[in-house]
């Protein structure tokens, strides 16, 4: 049986979201709906949905299979004619790896993956920024407190036009002074989900403004009850603390009720993987790469 793909569509998330809810691990941040979406134009993202999974292909820069989301645990893998098809898997989270080896045995091969490894924070522990392990980050934030007559915003649909403006004033500093591909897609998936921001269901975020100007703002997305993904964080690096003021105000003000925080992957950055490590993840959700042999 092939499988039908079709483009990401905002008419079939909530299809989409049951299928997540039927995930036995702790979801992944690339499988998140607000993801899936933004990122979708620059890999060509398709899905398809069966037997209440959801299959994703990759058709940029070439074509590849994500894995599938739904209730791993119910379904036949061993004679699931769609992994045969697709035949080679990126972003296998590793519950579905645990599934696949017991299906298949020494005829799929699988390799970890760490540049693409989830980072996850305790929400309590990036509010508080307690102990030595945080001292740099809270003087940091005590300083942005000190030096800049600031108003922390819930993020609502009225203030996107004016995020928009600073997110596009952010991307020219930095094409100016680091271009790259990578930085052109990001500002894409960016403006792609803010334009939508009323329509995705669930997306959360906040604002910090200086003089009545946006200079700071986040996304983020709940992955279930008790865990939640910063998708994009932004700050104008000239207000000194900028960075460590918006990611704790916004888990103080509107994150407090969750236990995790999801802060996405380091794709083998070496300063991001640096930057990332300094604020003490809890745990790491790990993926792999899977071939069929």
């Amino acid at each position: 049986m092939s499988l039908n793909f079709e483009p990401i569509s905002l008419e079939r998330q909530d299809e989409y979201h049951k299928a997540l809810t039927g995930c036995p691990q702790l979801l992944t941040s690339d499988f998140s709906f607000a993801n899936v979406f933004g990122w979708a134009d620059h890999y060509g993202l398709e899905w398809a949905f069966h037997k209440e999974l959801c299959f994703i292909r990759q058709t940029r820069p070439h074509t590849v299979l994500w894995a599938p989301v739904g209730p791993w645990e119910q379904y036949d893998w061993a004679n699931c004619s769609a992994m045969t098809e697709g035949r080679k898997f990126v972003r296998v989270p590793e519950a579905l790896t645990r599934l696949w080896s017991i299906a298949f045995g020494n005829k799929i091969l699988i390799e970890e993956s760490r540049d693409h490894w989830d980072y996850v924070y305790s929400v309590e522990e990036l509010i508080s920024l307690s102990g030595k392990t945080f001292h740099k980050k809270k003087n940091l934030l005590n300083q942005f407190k000190k030096n800049y007559l600031y108003t922390y915003e819930s993020m609502a649909p009225e203030c996107v036009e004016e995020v928009l403006e600073m997110q596009d004033e952010w991307y020219k500093w930095y094409e100016e002074n680091n271009p790259s591909e990578a930085l052109k897609a990001e500002n894409h998936a960016i403006t792609r989900v803010l334009q939508h921001i009323d329509q995705i269901k669930g997306l959360m975020g906040a604002t910090i403004r200086v003089e009545g100007k946006v200079i700071a703002y986040t996304v983020a997305e709940p992955l279930c009850e008790d865990s939640l993904v910063i998708h994009f964080e932004k700050g104008d690096i000239r207000y000194k603390g900028v960075y460590q003021a918006i990611n704790q105000m916004f888990l103080e003000n509107d994150a407090a009720e969750f236990t995790n925080v999801n802060r996405e992957q380091d794709l083998g950055d070496p300063g991001l993987r640096k930057a990332k490590m300094s604020y003490n993840p809890s745990f790491f959700l790990k993926k792999f790469e899977a071939e069929l042999i």
